[in-house]
C-alpha cells in the first residue's frame, strides 16, 4: 500500500513539478531546495 501509494505521487511529481538536477545545488533558493528533497524522499520510498 506504502509503496503503490509513493510510486503515484513520484509519477505525478515527475509531471508536475520541475527537474532541478541540471542546477548547482548551492545556487538554488529555499523554496527550489525544499522541492529537491521532497522529489527525493518520494523517489526513495517508492523504491524501497
Amino acid at each position: 500500500m506504502k509503496k503503490s501509494f509513493f510510486r503515484l505521487l513520484n509519477t505525478i511529481n515527475k509531471k508536475i513539478l520541475p527537474k532541478l538536477s541540471d542546477k548547482d545545488p548551492s545556487s538554488l533558493t529555499k523554496i527550489q531546495k525544499g522541492i529537491l528533497a521532497y522529489r527525493y524522499f518520494v523517489l526513495v520510498n517508492s523504491l524501497d
